[in-house]
């Protein structure tokens, strides 16, 4: 599953530079699937949509930072555990229920993002 950031979050952006897939982003800032990966362009997503990889992205908070689903692997591939939750210090990167995930989907995120 993906991670989130709850309400909690006071802004510190500890967990911003531990993601290896710049899957976290500052509230109200724009995001963009190329941003830590090295996807270019035109590319067909895992589950058949197709993105510009280069175009802008709303963002899913403007209040505090967040984490997009589509680019969370959990840290799968690089980390024994999420680096995110392991630096914030007010336990406000927390599991994401509404975005469970295997261990095996999430590897296979990462192999995508990272073109392996």
């Amino acid at each position: 599953m993906a991670i989130i950031i709850t309400d909690e979050c006071i802004n510190c952006g500890a967990c911003e530079p531990e993601c290896p897939n710049t899957a976290i982003y500052e509230g109200a800032d724009d995001w963009r699937y190329k941003d830590g990966t090295k996807l270019r362009g035109k590319v067909i997503l895992p589950d058949g949509t197709e993105v510009d990889a280069d175009e802008a992205q709303t963002p899913i908070s403007d209040d505090v930072y967040y984490i997009v689903p589509g680019k969370c692997t959990e840290c799968k591939g690089f980390h024994d555990e999420p680096q995110c939750a392991a630096v914030c210090p007010v336990d406000c990167c927390v599991p994401d229920d509404n975005h469970v995930e295997s261990e095996e989907t999430l590897l296979n995120r990462q192999s995508f993002l990272h073109n392996e």
